[in-house]
């Protein structure tokens, strides 16, 4: 088995770049667990969640139709989302899944947590499960700069999407193929 290590580098020093709404940059001296010298960018970054939420008859919400600034145009994705502080990733799940997509999730679980890029920065996410009526609804409620097209499609669907590149969200990626790993094999 695997063991993750447990040392850590000591920052010797840390000069904030930039500062931004989502994320800040910092430039660091830090020196390695075995003794280099080091300078680093880190993207500073709070924690996200991402959503697995699915129907009874296994139909799992799909974010269609979201602008991202890195590809420069919309992409499909599983809905996700930034932890506000005081929230555990549940409580995130929840709310996020509500005000982008206007359903009502149950039974939340949290099923694994990733890195987004760990060469560069500290974003944590974590992939919840959660259980969604169709008939139950909310109003969505959008940031001032989103806008976010989503609607239901077979899990299969989005599993072929996922094998044929159409998905290129890696935290997707992630939470798809982890679920078919360990959970839909061990039901």
């Amino acid at each position: 088995m695997l063991k993750r290590p447990q040392t850590t580098g000591q920052v010797l020093s840390s000069q904030s770049v930039y500062n931004g709404p989502i994320f800040k940059v910092l430039q660091q001296t830090i020196k390695t667990p075995d003794g280099l010298t080091v300078h680093r960018d880190l993207v500073e970054h709070g924690e996200a969640v991402v959503m697995l939420a699915m129907t009874a008859d296994r139909q799992q919400v799909l974010v269609n139709q979201e602008y991202r600034v890195g590809l420069n145009g919309e992409a499909i994705a599983l809905p996700a989302g930034l932890i506000d502080p005081g929230e555990d990733p549940v409580t995130a799940a929840k709310r996020e899944l509500a005000e982008e997509t206007g359903y009502i999730a149950s039974d939340l679980r949290p099923f694994t947590s990733m890195m987004a890029s760990e060469g560069f920065t500290n974003e944590r996410i974590t992939a919840v499960m959660a259980t969604i009526d169709p008939n139950q609804r909310t109003e969505r409620h959008f940031d001032q700069d989103e806008f976010v097209t989503t609607n239901l499609v077979p899990f299969t669907d989005l599993v072929t999407a996922v094998r044929d590149g159409e998905v290129t969200s890696a935290q997707t990626i992630a939470a798809v193929s982890y679920y078919l790993a360990f959970i839909a094999s061990a039901q």
